[in-house]
């Protein structure tokens, strides 16, 4: 179970645009990552390479934590928001529930509730 001050930072370096170096901090070795019902990716160097594949495409990524966070024991719900400016000049917002599993300090499992027709550029 994350301590809030644990659960604090790992929002704020979201928040603060450290998307794949909150990856390498804040998930186990083996963690897993889930969109919606897709198959999961697994490992944290394979997480943190498909967030910086991502991110390469971005002008810039505005991150946004919709409180409440709800936790219970290991369990963890964060509403995100992501504004994302991509660098061939669209852009697009992401609204999404994600689902966390903590051992510990550090997120083993995470899976992303969104709807995908949000991942079409304006």
């Amino acid at each position: 179970m994350p301590t809030p001050e644990r659960l604090e930072a790992f929002i704020a370096a979201v928040e603060g645009g450290a998307h794949a170096k909150a990856i390498e901090d804040y998930y186990t070795e083996d963690a897993t990552m889930r969109e919606n019902q897709a198959e999961p990716r697994r490992g944290r160097a394979t997480l943190v390479a498909q967030e910086s594949a991502v991110l390469a495409r971005t002008e810039s990524v505005a991150s946004t934590c919709v409180r409440p966070v709800l936790v219970n024991g290991d369990h963890v719900a964060i509403h995100w928001v992501f504004d994302f400016t991509f660098k061939e000049g669209s852009a697009m917002r992401m609204e999404e529930i994600a689902w966390q599993r903590w051992e510990g300090e550090c997120i083993a499992e995470e899976q992303f509730f969104y709807d995908p027709a949000q991942r079409k550029p304006a």
